[in-house]
């Protein structure tokens, strides 16, 4: 991962210029094409601007696009919502003038966000922007198992999914995967410099084939909610909604919350699984943040 915002931009406009045919964008292919996808005339010429200008662009050239130019290039890549979103974010970065390396406090779970996970009923965590796990409650601590008892930085949700043993746990693991790439991705844009981006990236680049080749997509999430499935060893198959809900911060991190629909199998299941928790009144190391 480059940690220049200009770059993180000229990749994502590279990446979505060349998975389009020009016959997606009314264009006739024509003879003799050597490239993938799009020429950057092509594009250009649809998007209304100079072919000079954007070649600029996909240089990571020191070029501050407007918002109309923007808008104009992400009509013209036929982008989804969430792809013209972070069009803007990345563009945005890219206009902040660099001040040098800045401090960046860890992020940390406030005592009271701790205490509401103690009152939760279903599995609950607290994830950070890089998908960190900093927080959860006992019910989630026993739906997560051996993952909570690993050192702090190995604590993410992608480590957990790119492990070798995951697709056990998680028969949709690659989608799955695929999808909190795509959130990562999403979240890193406003900081491509950060350090724990940076970090996080580079290991999970070097682990994983698999998350490697989904980085080099560019493709960007902005999920709110979800579907799970798990193998968990104690009481079988759980299928679970999630939902994710902001905290006070911006950025900051999000409460995620799994639950069953009322008295269905998979309800009776997360049922089961709270029952091995210890009987109340004593004092559960989950609701902390180690």
């Amino acid at each position: 991962m480059t940690e220049h915002p200009r770059r993180e931009l000229a990749e994502f406009l590279r990446t979505r210029r060349t998975r389009l045919l020009p016959q997606d964008v009314g264009l006739e292919p024509g003879p003799r094409r050597r490239v993938a996808g799009l020429r950057r005339e092509e594009l250009a010429l649809l998007a209304g601007v100079s072919a000079d200008y954007y070649q600029r662009m996909e240089q990571g050239r020191d070029v501050r696009p407007s918002k109309q130019v923007l808008d104009a290039l992400a009509r013209s890549l036929n982008f989804s919502a969430e792809e013209s979103r972070h069009l803007h974010s990345l563009a945005a970065a890219a206009r902040t003038p660099a001040h040098g390396p800045h401090h960046r406090p860890p992020e940390e779970v406030p005592p009271t966000t701790l205490r509401l996970l103690g009152t939760m009923t279903t599995p609950t965590l607290v994830v950070g922007r890089f998908l960190d796990v900093l927080a959860w409650n006992p019910l989630a601590g026993v739906l997560l198992g051996e993952f909570t008892r690993l050192h702090r930085a190995e604590r993410n949700l992608l480590m957990l999914l790119l492990h070798p043993e995951a697709d056990q746990a998680c028969p949709d693991r690659a989608a799955t995967v695929a999808e909190l790439t795509g959130m990562l991705r999403t979240q890193i844009a406003a900081d491509p410099g950060h350090p724990r981006a940076v970090r996080l990236v580079g290991e999970l680049a070097v682990r994983s084939d698999e998350f490697a080749t989904l980085w080099a997509r560019h493709d960007v999430q902005d999920a709110t909610r979800g579907r799970m499935r798990v193998n968990h060893p104690l009481v079988g198959e759980l299928n679970l909604d999630w939902d994710a809900y902001p905290m006070p911060g911006t950025p900051g991190p999000v409460l995620i919350t799994y639950t069953a629909e009322p008295g269905g199998p998979d309800d009776e299941r997360l049922q089961l699984l709270a029952g091995l928790l210890d009987p109340p009144g004593t004092t559960s190391a989950a609701t902390r943040q180690p």
